[in-house]
Formats: C-alpha cells, sequence, structure tokens
C-alpha cells in the first residue's frame, strides 16, 4: 500500500514535526520524525491521538532495546506479562513483558513462538475476561519476503453491515474460544476440543462501543471455537460464517511489509491482524509487548 499524503493530523509538537501520514486505507498512519526512545508528553499525546484516529500506527527506522520497547510501552498502561509458549518458554530472561515471535531455532531449540506458518484473522487473548488493549511488535530480523502483517477495521466491519444483519446480532454474545492460539497450536494446560460449545473462553458482547472513541465494533475474536451463546449450534455456525464472509473483504484492511526497526502499535479492542506465511529457512525475529485491559468489553 503507497502511503497518502500528508494529512491535516500533522503537527508540529516538542522540539521537531510529528508527520502522520495515513495509508489511505480503512485503517493505518504512518509517524514519523520520532525516535521512541527520547519522546516528550506532547509528543506522547499526538501519538496516542494518531493511534485513536487511525486504529494502527507505524514507527519506522527505530533503534530499541527491550528496556526502550518496554519503557515506551508502559506509557500506554501497565503490561501483560508474556503468555507461555509451545515450547514451555514464557518470556525473555528477565525480562517478563517480552514475547518473542519467531521461527529461528537456537540449539534445537525454538527462541520464539508462531513459527513460519500463517497466522489468521484474530484479536490478542480475546478468551480472557478483561482481554489486552494494545499490543505493539518490533522487527528485528525479517524474511526477504512473506511474513507480512495485515488489520482489519472492525469499526469499518460493523458499518458495512445491512442493517437487517445489525439488528439480528444486536445483544447477542461471542463465545471466545481459549483452546487454541492464532497459529493453530493448543494452549498450554489445555485439552484440545473442538467443539465450540464446551471449549474454554470468555463471553463478551458481539457488538461492543470503543471505551476511548465511543464509536461501535464488531468484536469477533477468531473464527475456530467460536460460539454465539444461546443459539443452536447450525445458527451460531451460519450466522458466523456470515460475519466472517464480510470481514474478508479487502476494503476493510491494510497490509503492513516489514523492515527491521518498524514499530507497529495496535489497538486490540477495535481491529484484528492476520499474518501471511514465509519460506521457514528464513529467519524471522520479532518482540511484542502487550497493554493490559482495564475493562472488559462492553
Amino acid at each position: 500500500m503507497v502511503l497518502g499524503a500528508k494529512t491535516a493530523g500533522a503537527r508540529d509538537i516538542g522540539a521537531a514535526p510529528i508527520e502522520v501520514i495515513s495509508t489511505g486505507a480503512a485503517l493505518g498512519a504512518e509517524l514519523r520524525g520520532l525516535d521512541l526512545r527520547a519522546i516528550d508528553v506532547s509528543q506522547f499525546k499526538a501519538i496516542e491521538r494518531a493511534w485513536h484516529d487511525h486504529q494502527v500506527v507505524l514507527v519506522r527506522g527505530q533503534s530499541l532495546s527491550d528496556q526502550d520497547l518496554i519503557a515506551f510501552s508502559r506509557r500506554f498502561g501497565d503490561l501483560d506479562w508474556a503468555p507461555v509458549q509451545e515450547t514451555g518458554r514464557r518470556f525473555v530472561e528477565g525480562l517478563p513483558e517480552i514475547y518473542i515471535v519467531s521461527n529461528v531455532i537456537v540449539n534445537g531449540q525454538a527462541i520464539g513462538s508462531l513459527g513460519a506458518g500463517e497466522a489468521v484473522w484474530h484479536t490478542d487473548m480475546s478468551y480472557l475476561d478483561v482481554p489486552p488493549m494494545a499490543s505493539m511488535l518490533y522487527a528485528i530480523e525479517v524474511p526477504p519476503s512473506g511474513g507480512n502483517t495485515s488489520f482489519c477495521s472492525m469499526y469499518a466491519v460493523y458499518e458495512a453491515l445491512p442493517d437487517g444483519l445489525k439488528d439480528r446480532i444486536a445483544g447477542l454474545k461471542i463465545k471466545h474460544d481459549g483452546t487454541y492460539n492464532s497459529g493453530g497450536y493448543l494452549r498450554q494446560g489445555v485439552t484440545a476440543t473442538d467443539d465450540p460449545r464446551t471449549s474454554p473462553g470468555a463471553l463478551h458482547p458481539l457488538v461492543c462501543t470503543h471505551p476511548d472513541t465511543g464509536r461501535p465494533m464488531l468484536y469477533l475474536g477468531r473464527r475456530r471455537n467460536a460460539y454465539l451463546a444461546g443459539l443452536e449450534l447450525a445458527e451460531s455456525e451460519a450466522l458466523l460464517d456470515e460475519l466472517w464472509d464480510v470481514v474478508a473483504r479487502p476494503e476493510f484492511a491494510w497490509e503492513h511489509v516489514w523492515r527491521v526497526g518498524d514499530l507497529v502499535l495496535w489497538d486490540n479492542r477495535c481491529t484484528m491482524h492476520r499474518r501471511d506465511p514465509f519460506d521457514a529457512p528464513a529467519r524471522r525475529i520479532m518482540h511484542r509487548t502487550q497493554i493490559k485491559g482495564t475493562a472488559a468489553p462492553v
């Protein structure tokens, strides 16, 4: 996606101007003129404002240590500890806030999680009663091709639903499955099941209101093992398929092609994301942080 022209949201903040450049898609903007290791209060407020306006923000050309990444992430709120990976490992030694997304093998052991395969559309950890508010991903090594991350706007998806479909889903709650992660791996300590009525997970409203922007959004989480509470299984499956057909439309998405030094921050409440597969011999190393949610979706 070719980035669009400088938006009216670009402002002079602190010592240097921050450019907010829309992707031209349904969501996403690049922020220019930033060193995330040294931003003042006004610059942070501008970043936060752009994030609320565009749902996903990209800052290129950063040189962040893990401590720098943690420090910047904490400006948005308290951080979650990284979840246990398929390997049984939890975090970088001494830095439990860092989650490694990687296919790299060292001495026969995976250094991270999710491998080189596709990660399907999902919202991070929506199976929790209070899901995370946001996630950040910082690129340390990227493959020569593949491994792109796409984001979709759940504001735009909800707005595009026909009025009759909006009426049908009003007031429904959806069970967000906690059995498998976005790479299809069984979560640590969970028994495998493909019955969405009995699988572990949290119930959340299917249509939610964003706590900061006040905008309505569809809150789907992920497709596998999802279940609309109170409906017959066949009816739930058919209605979910209808909604996911809308999600699949390309006009609601933006695809990011990674470069080393990229940092992407996304709003976990009003977006979903997915990853393209890439060649397994190619190296991909990303470090992720996650900002805790403060309330259940409503």
